[in-house]
């Protein structure tokens, strides 16, 4: 099992904030997805709330633990070119 361990009250604030009030959907699933597992839900669990499969979680927590709350946007580049 995977967890997201050590998040200060003052990080958990600003992802609930990022959850309830970004403008980007992704952004908030994340930010959910972050504090789920920090109150120890299960990656079983997580991969059911948000209808993803356990390599997306994994990279979800991946992008986290690398780069934080700039691991919660998607990086440039992705997607097809405008």
């Amino acid at each position: 099992m995977r967890f997201i361990h050590e998040l200060s009250p003052e990080t958990q604030s600003v992802l609930r904030r990022c959850y309830k009030y970004s403008q980007y959907h992704r952004v908030g699933q994340r930010a959910h997805c972050i504090l789920l597992s920090f109150q120890g839900m299960i990656t079983n669990e997580l991969m059911k709330v948000f209808d993803v499969d356990r390599l997306t979680i994994y990279n979800w927590f991946n992008a986290w633990e690398m780069r934080r709350l700039p691991g919660l946007y998607d990086q440039k580049g992705r997607g097809r070119p405008p």
